[in-house]
C-alpha cells in the first residue's frame, strides 16, 4: 500500500533549480535512504512532504489517516519543560483522551438514563483506546527510550533548556520514536549522537516495521539500516534496490553505460557531419547527404550531466609551534556547575588526538577552555610558543544577507574577486552558490564556506568540533586525506571512527574524567 505519492515535482530557488519532474513513491514499511551531495536538495525535500514548503509544481498526495514523524532539530523547547514533559507530550492525544473520559464519569453523576447509556458506551471505547495504546503504562514506556538514548543519566527532571545541541537532539528523537508513527522522517539523525546511541538507533531502525526516509551522510550507517535508495542529482530523483553499497554498483554501471554510449554517438554524429560536408553539394551524392541530415536533426542527443566540483581541502601551514601545544594544569571545565574532574594534560606538537565519549559530558566545553573562550572553574591552562591555531566550530547560525564572496572577503580583504571565488570553489561550491547568501544554503555548503576560511589561514594547529557534521561523502573523504596530510598538529571531537581512526595518533575518551553520571 502506497503511504505517499509525489508526482511531477518541480521546485527551485531563484534560477537554480532542486527538483525537475520528479516522482516519489514510498510503500508501507519501506526504509529508504534519501542521498546525495550536498546543496542537492535533500532536505528541501523533506520539507515539501511535510507542508513547510510548497512546490513551484506538482502533487504531494498522502494515504488517509497516515501520522508522518518528523525530527526537526529546530523545533522549539519551552524553558519550564523538563525532559520527561517533552518525551510524554508524545502521548498527548492520549491524555486528552482521559480527560475526556474523567468529564463523562463526572457527568454521570446527574444524567438520566439515556445520557447514561450514550456515556457508559463512549467511556468503554474510550478505555479499549487507552488500553490499545499502553496508556497505563506510560512512565515504563518513557525510562524504557530515556536509558536507551542516555537521557536517565542526564535526569528526566532537568529542564530541557539547560541542554547541549546532541542532548536536545537525543529528547527530540526520544519523543519521536515514542509516537511510532506510519512514516519516520530522519534529516542525519546522527550528527548529534554518540557511537553508543548511534548503535542503538541503528538496531532500533533495522527492526523498525513502520515505514521511514532517512538522510544521512553516515554510510556505514546507511547501509546497515536501509533497504531502498533515492538519489537526487542534477534535479533528477532515481531509484534504486539495495543498500548503499548496492546503489553505488548500479549507479557506477550505468554511469559507465551512459558515457560509452555518448561517446560512440558521438563518433557516429562525428561521421555523419563529415559525409553531408563532403557530399551535399554533389549531385550524384545530394540525396544520400540529405538523407544522413534527417538522421542527424531526428538523433537524439544524449547529453552527460556536468561533473560536480569536487572539493580539494589542502590546509596553509604556519611555521612550526615550540614543543608543547598546550598544558593544563588542575583544571575544571563547566558553566555553573564543574563537568569533569581536575585534569593535567598536554598535548606535544604534531599529535592528532580525538576527543571522543558521550554527549554533554564537556568535549567542547574542554576544546574551549583551551583556547580561552570560556574561562575554566578553576585550574589553569598554559598554551605553548609560536602557536598558529584554526578553530572549526560545530554550528554557526547565519542570519544576516550576507553572500559567501563577501563571507570570505570579511576574512581575506586582500583578496581579489577571482581569488576569492577560487578559494570557494576548491571547496565545492558552484557559482550559483558562491554567488547565494549562506543562511540559504544547506548545512553542508555552510560547512565547506567555513572551511574554506580554515584552510586559507596559516596554521600549525587545529581545532575540529565535529567537522563531518553535514558533509557529503566526496567532501569527507577529502577533509580525511587533507588532515593526514597535515603536519601541524590536530584536537578534534568526531563521532565517527571511521573518519577519524586513520587520522589521529591517539584517543582521548572524556568520559574517563568527566563527572557527569553516566
Amino acid at each position: 500500500m502506497s503511504i505517499l505519492n509525489v508526482e511531477k515535482l518541480s521546485h527551485g530557488f531563484g534560477d537554480r533549480a532542486i527538483f525537475t519532474d520528479v516522482s516519489f513513491r514510498l510503500l508501507k514499511g519501506e526504509h529508504v535512504g534519501f542521498v546525495g551531495a550536498n546543496g542537492e536538495g535533500k532536505s528541501t525535500f523533506m520539507n515539501i512532504i511535510t507542508g513547510k514548503l510548497m512546490p513551484d509544481e506538482g502533487k504531494i498526495e498522502w494515504s488517509k489517516n497516515v501520522r508522518v514523524g518528523y525530527l526537526d532539530q529546530h523545533a522549539v523547547l519551552e524553558k519550564g519543560q523538563t525532559i520527561r514533559d517533552v518525551l510524554q507530550s508524545a502521548f498527548a492525544f492520549l491524555f486528552d483522551l482521559e480527560a475526556q473520559m474523567n468529564g463523562y464519569y463526572a457527568e454521570m453523576a446527574e444524567a438520566d438514563e439515556e445520557r447514561m447509556n450514550f456515556l457508559m458506551e463512549e467511556t468503554g471505547s474510550i478505555q479499549e483506546l487507552l488500553e490499545h495504546h499502553d496508556f497505563y503504562i506510560i512512565d515504563s514506556k518513557v525510562e524504557e527510550i530515556g536509558r536507551a538514548l542516555g537521557l536517565t543519566d542526564i535526569g528526566l527532571d532537568k529542564d530541557v533548556t539547560e541542554l547541549s545541541g546532541g542532548q536536545r537532539t537525543k529528547v527530540l528523537m526520544g519523543k519521536l520514536l515514542l509516537e511510532k508513527p506510519d512514516i519516520l522522517l530522519l534529516d542525519e539523525p546522527t550528527n548529534y549522537l554518540d557511537e553508543n546511541h548511534i548503535e542503538w538507533l541503528k538496531r532500533y531502525l533495522i527492526d523498525y516495521e513502520n515505514a521511514f526516509i532517512l538522510i544521512s551522510h553516515d554510510i556505514p550507517f546507511l547501509n546497515s539500516v536501509v533497504n531502498l535508495i533515492y538519489h537526487v542529482e542534477n534535479a533528477e530523483l532515481n531509484r534504486y534496490v539495495g543498500n548503499y553499497e548496492k546503489f553505488q554498483e548500479v549507479y557506477e554501471m550505468k554511469k559507465a553505460q551512459l558515457e560509452a554510449a555518448y561517446r560512440k554517438q558521438q563518433q557516429e554524429i562525428e561521421d555523419l557531419k563529415d559525409f553531408v560536408a563532403r557530399n551535399k553539394a554533389r549531385v550524384a551524392t545530394r540525396n544520400m547527404a540529405m538523407s544522413r541530415q534527417k538522421k542527424l536533426d531526428k538523433m537524439d542527443v544524449i547529453e552527460l550531466a556536468k561533473e560536480k566540483p569536487k572539493p580539494e581541502f589542502n590546509f596553509k601551514e604556519a611555521r612550526a609551534s615550540g614543543r608543547y601545544i598546550f598544558q593544563t594544569e588542575d583544571l575544571v571545565i563547566g558553566y555553573d556547575k564543574p563537568l569533569s574532574r581536575p585534569l593535567t594534560l598536554s598535548m606535544e606538537r604534531g599529535q592528532k588526538i580525538a576527543l571522543v565519549g558521550a554527549n554533554g559530558i564537556g568535549k567542547t566545553t574542554l576544546l574551549k577552555s583551551i583556547i580561552g573562550e570560556i574561562p575554566p572553574i578553576s585550574g589553569k591552562t598554559t598554551l605553548g610558543d609560536y602557536l598558529y591555531p584554526g578553530y572549526f566550530e560545530q554550528e554557526k547560525k547565519y542570519t544576516d544577507n550576507v553572500t559567501c564572496i563577501d563571507e570570505i572577503w570579511k576574512e581575506f580583504p586582500s583578496y581579489t574577486q577571482y581569488e576569492v571565488r577560487s578559494a570557494l570553489a576548491k571547496c565545492g561550491l558552484t557559482t550559483k552558490h558562491i554567488e547565494s547568501m549562506v543562511k540559504v544554503l544547506s548545512g553542508g555548503e555552510q560547512a565547506k564556506v567555513r572551511l574554506c576560511k580554515l584552510i586559507n589561514n596559516e596554521t600549525n594547529v587545529l581545532l575540529l568540533d565535529e567537522p563531518t557534521n553535514h558533509l557529503d561523502v566526496d567532501a569527507k573523504e577529502e577533509l580525511k586525506r587533507a588532515l593526514k596530510a597535515y603536519k601541524g598538529s590536530i584536537l578534534l571531537i568526531c563521532h565517527e571512527p571511521e573518519f577519524y581512526q586513520d587520522v589521529v595518533t591517539e584517543v582521548w575518551n572524556c568520559e574517563d574524567w568527566t563527572t557527569v553520571q553516566l
